[in-house]
Formats: C-alpha cells, structure tokens, sequence
C-alpha cells in the first residue's frame, strides 16, 4: 500500500517507487480525465491532467540531465523513471531521541548496518529543585544516545563515504540537527537528500524498510 501523507501547502503526498511509477500515472491520468502536458526540469517533473489537477515530483539525487527537460504532450515519466532506476549505494542514517539505526543500501537491500538504543527518559511534570535534576539528567542521557548515534554514523559510512551515491536521512528532524553538529560526520550529512523519511523508532526491520523507501519519490497532488 502506497504511502500518503498531507502535504504542505495542501494536496497530498503520495510516496512511489521506481517500478510503480508507469503504473501510477497512468491511473493518475483514468482518475484525471487525461494528461494534457508534462514539463520537466533538472529539479522537477509536473504533470498536468485533464481537469487541471497537477502531479508534481522533486526530482532527488542530482536531478535529471539538462538535455531531458522541456515541455511536453502528456505525461513523460520516462526520464523520471530511467533516473530512479540507477542502481545507487545509499547511506541511511535514522535516528530518534534514544535510539539510531544507521547503514548502507544498495537496490533497497541493506549490505552492513548498525543499531542501537539509548535510555532517555520523557518529561516531569513536577516543579522546583526536582525538576531541574531531572531536566539535567535528560538533557546528559539525550547527549550520550547522540554521541552513539555520530559514532555508528562515523563507524560504518565514513569508511564508505567515498562509495556512496547517497545520503538520505530518516527521523526526528531535531535530534538529525544535532547530530549535523558532529565535526566528524557534518561534511558527510550535508551531502543528504533534502526528504527526510518519517519514521517510526529506528529498529533494524526500520532500517530494512527504509532502505526500500529511499528509492522511492514523492508525487504531489493538486
């Protein structure tokens, strides 16, 4: 089942991957009375339907070459699709508050991988001296499943840094804004996919589904 999500700005996200994507706009065109037109850029695609309802993908890893883009008679996936269907080594770093799951995929399989947990504790609601401590001691715990987080980052991508076709990123945007802080890895996790996955807590079987879902574009519907 097709992730989907309410998109910014309105309209829905629909999650796709490389091999559906024929598939989805041909059904996008049955529900849309046609495709009038496709443009295509370096950085998107936009396809128009029949009834003025538009499909919009940002185009990831790199965008397309300049000589796909123009504009276009019905819809023109294939330059979309032939891009996504580049087999690519991708690094995946996920990462929540307490626990991360960090590794490298290749064709939605993941090659080497690594896991972990930190207890942090969640929020009082009691006040004075109390509070404060517990404050301090959150804060402490949320620093140490961080600090694992970078080392596992550091310890399976850095030596692969080189070898990646991608970075993509998974989780809790604040806890990956903190982890950009590492000296060691900040060069590495700038180099990400501006989509970051929504995940649940990073698990293995987490890191496993992701690893699929980095494939996957994005469709915007309006």
């Amino acid at each position: 089942m097709a992730r989907v999500r309410e998109a910014a700005g309105g309209g829905r996200a629909v999650e796709v991957e490389p091999e559906r994507l024929t598939g989805w706009f041909a059904r996008f065109a049955e529900r849309h009375d046609g495709t009038a037109a496709t443009s295509v850029t370096p950085a998107a695609v936009v396809v128009r339907a029949g009834d003025g309802t538009t499909a919009t993908v940002a185009v990831p890893f790199g965008g397309l070459p300049a000589e796909a883009a123009g504009e276009f008679e019905g819809a023109r996936p294939d330059a979309l699709h032939a891009h996504l269907a580049v087999p690519r080594r991708t690094g995946l770093v996920l990462v929540r508050l307490g626990g991360y799951s960090v590794g490298v995929a290749v064709a939605g399989g993941v090659e080497v991988s690594a896991t972990g947990a930190r207890p942090v504790h969640g929020r009082t609601r009691k006040g004075g001296s109390s509070s404060g401590r517990f404050a301090r001691r959150r804060e402490g715990q949320a620093r140490v499943a961080l600090d694992a987080a970078a080392d596992a980052v550091a310890r399976v991508l850095l030596p692969r840094a080189d070898e990646l076709d991608a970075v993509v990123l998974g989780g809790d945007t604040a806890a990956l804004a903190e982890l950009r802080t590492d000296r060691r890895i900040a060069a590495l996790l700038a180099r990400a996919e501006p989509r970051v996955l929504d995940v649940p807590e990073p698990r293995r079987a987490v890191l496993d589904e992701a690893a699929r879902r980095a494939r996957a574009v994005e469709i915007v519907v309006r």
